[in-house]
């Protein structure tokens, strides 16, 4: 008998085999990428309003049977599959309503006859969702608190011990969607930033998501940087001593040779070290060439570091807003916890540094991926969603939509002054004052860091890690006045896009995974007829 454990995230899936026998993790197969077209929740709503929410399912449920197959166990011995996520994904994988999630207001959807599902979770049958697994294995969901606060928000306030802390402590997941919770006295208080994929090493040039091959880790030597490296058992390993303005190596490490990309660990590593040596002043990089160098020909651009300090503002305005609805003063956060796989790989100290985490924090603690780990209690004890229900009602929680936030578009605009306009960091608390805001700290303290993982999946199982590279299907559409100009194809960023002509028809069909989605729509822009339309996109059979 065996058992499936899933984190659905917004940049990638993540499952695991279990042995219900023997309590014991069997393998692990992950993506690198989300089968739908986007690279943020928010282009993922768009996408699934524009397009069809059946569409995004099918995507969706591809991509795990895919993974499935990847994971070495017998598929019709799955007696349970549990899953973890954000309240909009788990609502694509059931197939229910999104729209209540996509529009904020009353009147709106009332308007469009909108009415919010329950999102208390259950237990379903593996037919219903088409898994190819046993027919009748269990298929169990955890409730949200709210339908902004979902079950990976649950994850990280119960699989660390946030809650029992008596000081002011942040928990963030930091990823594509960052998840926070402030704690303050046995209160909640919840955001969500759509910071963006680069922090998870997207939307980056050299960029690539936390697996073996990716740089991880930057630190200065004497004007020069040693890289890490994952390893096949995503553990950082030594690399190559480089000199960051042309590459060249100074001294060979264990893995030289193996670097491939570079994650968003890697990113903040590198923007820490740029800034301290001076060589960063967002948002230029001072070397001949406008590159930081790492092995192995990885480097980083002036524009991968224009959308790194995007993410970076909008994870730093969001703790900030929760700090000022709490009424708190921003010096209060003194404990702050980091999950998820760019919070397990990240050097604690240089993401302070630059803003992903309070200034003020004088214990940051990293914890792996909670929802993952949730999904596994849910998998081996059923029963247990009814105890997460009753504390999904019971938790004193009040999320605060950064969407509409006044305080968070006042804090955002300073902060894209910071890192996309030159502004220098003195000017942030004159900024500040402009708005009515109290300053910011700019002492930053020397933190006591525990890392209580290796890496974000601490346990892999005796199989091993199996990576699906390709998690997407081809979506495509025929295009009735396409003049096969092409131009579609050299505009799109990520290479998703091809044109074909069959049977005298010509035909656009677009690689999901890698497509920008509906903030991208860069094909759509440059067709010259205006033939090429993302909403007429289906599935390719």
């Amino acid at each position: 008998m065996y058992a499936v454990a899933m984190d659905m995230g917004t940049s990638g899936f993540r499952l695991q085999a279990i042995d219900l026998k023997e309590e014991k993790i069997i393998s692990t197969a992950i993506s690198t990428r989300h089968p739908i077209p986007g690279m943020n929740v928010i282009d993922h709503v768009n996408f699934a309003i524009d397009v069809g929410q059946d569409v995004c399912h099918d995507l969706i449920m591809n991509a795990i049977n895919e993974l499935l197959s990847l994971l070495k166990i017998e598929l019709n011995k799955v007696e349970r599959f549990a899953i973890c996520g954000n309240t909009f994904q788990l609502s694509l994988f059931q197939n229910i309503e999104i729209r209540d999630l996509a529009y904020a207001g009353e009147h709106k959807l009332k308007a469009l006859g909108v009415v919010s599902p329950k999102r208390d979770g259950g237990i379903f049958k593996a037919e219903d969702f088409g898994l190819a697994i046993n027919p009748d294995a269990e298929v169990i969901i955890p409730p949200a608190v709210k339908h902004e606060v979902g079950a990976d928000a649950l994850a990280m306030l119960l699989k660390t011990d946030v809650l029992d802390r008596k000081e002011v402590s942040l928990v963030v997941d930091y990823g594509t969607n960052a998840e926070m919770g402030l704690i303050v006295e046995g209160e909640v208080y919840t955001g969500s930033a759509a910071a963006g994929p680069a922090l998870e090493g997207q939307e980056i040039k050299c960029g690539m998501l936390a697996s073996p091959g990716a740089v991880s880790d930057i630190e200065a030597n004497n004007g020069n940087w040693r890289c890490y490296v994952l390893d096949s058992e995503f553990i950082a390993r030594r690399g190559d001593l480089v000199n960051p303005l042309d590459g060249s190596i100074i001294e060979e490490g264990e893995m030289h040779g193996y670097a491939k990309g570079v994650t968003g660990t890697g990113v903040i590593a590198t923007i820490s070290c740029g800034i301290d040596s001076g060589i960063i002043h967002p948002p230029k990089i001072g070397t001949p060439s406008k590159r930081l160098h790492l092995q192995d020909r990885v480097y980083i651009t002036e524009k991968d570091l224009e959308e790194a300090g995007k993410a970076i503002g909008a994870i730093r305005a969001g703790f900030f807003t929760l700090l000022h609805e709490a009424g708190l003063p921003l010096d209060a956060i003194k404990t702050s916890y980091m999950s998820g796989a760019a919070g397990t790989y990240v050097d604690a100290r240089k993401a302070q540094r630059i803003g992903l985490v309070p200034t003020t924090a004088s214990r940051i603690i990293q914890v792996g991926n909670t929802s993952l780990s949730l999904a596994r209690d849910i998998v081996m004890n059923p029963d247990y969603i009814y105890e997460l229900r009753e504390f999904a009602r019971g938790l004193r929680d009040k999320h605060i939509m950064f969407a509409t936030s006044e305080t968070f578009k006042s804090i955002y605009i300073i902060e894209l002054a910071i890192w996309t306009n030159s502004m220098p960091f003195d000017m942030y608390n004159e900024m500040m004052k402009l708005y009515k805001l109290p300053p910011i700290p700019t002492e930053i303290e020397n933190p006591k860091v525990e890392k209580l993982v290796e890496r974000d999946i601490p346990v892999l199982g005796e199989l091993g890690i199996e990576i699906l590279d390709e998690i997407g299907v081809r979506i495509s559409s025929v295009l009735d006045n396409c003049t096969l100009c092409k131009r579609c194809m050299k505009e799109c960023p990520e290479d998703a896009i091809t044109i074909k002509e069959e049977d005298g028809k010509r035909i656009a069909v677009i690689r999901s995974d890698r497509c920008g989605g509906t903030a991208c729509r860069r094909c759509e822009e440059v067709c010259p007829t205006e033939t090429l339309r993302l909403k007429d996109m289906k599935i390719s059979v």
